[in-house]
């Protein structure tokens, strides 16, 4: 960091003009290094019982330090026709953020109950700090699932996405950002 112009000593003038930037490793713990943000404006949907890929509702950051923390954030809209549908964050090909799946009961980072005949729809929030301990290139995805019989679960739109006044289309989010830990 360079500074420019003297302060006198009887003077509350800090510096006439300060240049350069301030490496990621001089900040204090808790500063934000950079932030990445990507905004899903279409819809997906999928009857898969497996999880798969909510196409284009991803992110990439290369964190500067192995010891920084990723912070995600995002809101997820989402709806299930006639059943139960899920999503989970993952972390390259890693679940992170999901509950214990016992049994038959799915792990997952959210899921949305839809009664017969109902179009509601649902959003989630996303909000976890997540540890990859690594200066390589890491995606931060959302992938999708349906309960089984052929149900559908549906992003950015209502459960059965009429195309009516009463029905909307909406969008989901998801950012995160580089910590100095």
């Amino acid at each position: 960091m360079a500074f420019l112009g003297t302060i006198p000593s009887t003077s509350n003038v800090v510096a006439s003009a300060i240049t350069g930037t301030i490496s990621g490793t001089r900040l204090p713990t808790g500063s934000v290094l950079q932030v990445v943000s990507n905004t899903k404006i279409d819809t997906f949907s999928t009857t898969s019982t497996s999880y798969v890929d909510v196409t284009g509702l991803f992110v990439t950051i290369t964190p500067t330090s192995a010891t920084s923390k990723i912070l995600i954030t995002g809101l997820v809209n989402f709806a299930a026709a006639n059943d139960v549908g899920f999503f989970r964050l993952v972390r390259n090909s890693t679940a992170i953020c999901v509950g214990t799946g016992v049994g038959n009961r799915l792990s997952a980072t959210a899921q949305m109950r839809n009664y017969p005949d109902s179009a509601d729809a649902d959003a989630a929030a996303l909000n976890f700090l997540d540890s990859p301990n690594t200066t390589s290139s890491v995606t931060y995805k959302i992938q999708a699932a349906s309960a089984p019989g052929g149900y559908t679960t549906r992003f950015n739109s209502s459960a059965d996405d009429n195309d009516t006044t009463n029905r909307g289309r909406t969008a989901s989010t998801i950012t995160v950002m580089e910590i100095a830990a």
